[in-house]
């Protein structure tokens, strides 16, 4: 059975965005870069919520064609371009690039798509990493801890009275200071 794999870059006061949706303190070098083609690459689909999807696909439909995308950038893209994706949101009226919209998180709908052959399903967005984590849909969580504190934003968890053991599977630092801490369910 496919996993669904929470992938996402925090800082360490544990925020994912900051003020504004501002994210221009992530240290994503080449390095990094390739590990995230690497693993992002052998995925089966990518989940996403809205917010994540567009802006996504403001950026990387084009951006092996812009000459200063970096190699593992202009990777990125056609990855991204060639890999199924499936949208989950009650408001968004189109999309491209083998995207498929789903309204609502249906659980059994979740546990079905698992069942299918093929790569892990990697879950992208806060909100719907929300609405996963409280029906228990997630198996990995694969956070990217940047060293750096941005003192205020949106916290990648939101409260819950609901407590999860996870089990170390894996770290990994990398030469700019981020540590992979992967967690699986």
């Amino acid at each position: 059975m496919r996993k669904i794999i929470l992938a996402m870059q925090v800082s360490l006061d544990g925020f994912f965005e900051g003020p504004d949706r501002d994210i221009s303190w992530h240290m994503v070098d080449d390095e990094l870069h390739r590990h995230f083609n690497e693993q992002l690459g052998a995925m089966g689909a990518f989940l996403d919520g809205r917010v994540t999807y567009e802006l996504m696909a403001g950026f990387w439909p084009t951006a092996d064609a812009d000459p200063s995308s970096s190699g593992p950038m202009a990777e990125f893209a056609r990855i991204w371009r060639d890999m199924p994706k499936i949208v989950y949101s009650k408001t968004l009226a189109a999309s491209g690039w083998n995207t498929t919209v789903v309204r609502d998180v249906v659980a059994a709908e979740v546990m079905e798509l698992k069942s299918r052959p093929g790569g892990d399903l990697a879950l992208g967005g806060a909100g719907l990493a929300d609405a996963f984590r409280r029906l228990g849909l997630i198996d990995e969580f694969w956070l990217y801890v940047h060293p750096v504190l941005i003192g205020r934003g949106r916290p990648l968890f939101k409260p819950s009275d609901a407590r999860t053991r996870l089990r170390l599977a894996e770290t990994r630092a990398f030469g700019n200071g981020v540590v992979l801490l992967r967690y699986a369910a």
